[in-house]
């Protein structure tokens, strides 16, 4: 059972709000799981940012920190970030999803991510709808497929999407509607997720093109 979305309050008093959600069963301890249930892993950054990045889902090392981005991934987007020009003093970070999915074959093994289903998408949308309309961005970053997919619709596709301005919310809305308080036009743009780079073949050619893709939202913000 999902918790009503609480209006017109602030970042903190959402997360804190967050923590007691049921939208999905990722509240619980998973099946298959050895290690018990995962905790909210809401965002980071600055609530009055100009520029909100949205990433999929935390991993291992996020829900045991309880904050988003602090692993290699997060590691490799913020040097991609400083390289681009972008402080992240002034940015949001967020992610479609709160929860940490995994697959774990024994007890104390290592837990290994799984992408989460539309439906724990749609389970945090709310979440999501929430934090852009506190925050009220003029740039807006899809990390990978599943942030893409929550923003955009099901239509998306990082490797023909990425790198272009879109406007946002898009026509059909997925699911975000026209809000009266948003105080300005969105621009949206959208990336590979920085875990993809760390696995491609080609790290260096994945890193570069993450980076000419973050400088253009640096371009969009100066």
């Amino acid at each position: 059972m999902s918790l009503p979305i609480p209006r017109g309050v602030s970042i903190d008093a959402l997360r804190t709000a967050s923590l007691s959600c049921q939208g999905c069963e990722l509240h619980q301890a998973q099946p298959g799981s050895l290690s018990g249930p995962t905790q909210t892993v809401f965002s980071k950054g600055n609530p009055a940012a100009r520029v909100v990045f949205v990433g999929e889902q935390p991993g291992d090392m996020e829900d045991r920190a309880g904050v988003p981005f602090v692993g290699p991934a997060g590691q490799l987007f913020d040097r991609a970030m400083a390289e681009a020009g972008i402080d992240p003093r002034q940015a949001y970070v967020t992610n479609s999803v709160k929860h940490f999915r995994f697959l774990q074959d024994r007890p104390n093994g290592r837990r290994i991510h799984k992408t989460p289903d539309a439906t724990h998408v749609e389970a945090c949308k709310p979440w999501l709808r929430a934090e852009l309309t506190i925050v009220d961005p003029e740039v807006i970053v899809a990390l990978g497929a599943t942030a893409g997919r929550a923003l955009v619709g099901p239509q998306f596709r990082v490797t023909r999407d990425r790198g272009k301005v879109m406007p946002w919310p898009p026509s059909g809305d997925a699911g975000f509607g026209s809000d009266p308080s948003r105080r300005r036009a969105v621009s949206l743009v959208a990336t590979s997720h920085p875990s993809a780079v760390l696995r491609a073949d080609n790290q260096e050619a994945a890193y570069k093109e993450l980076v000419a893709d973050l400088q253009l939202v640096a371009r969009l913000l100066a």
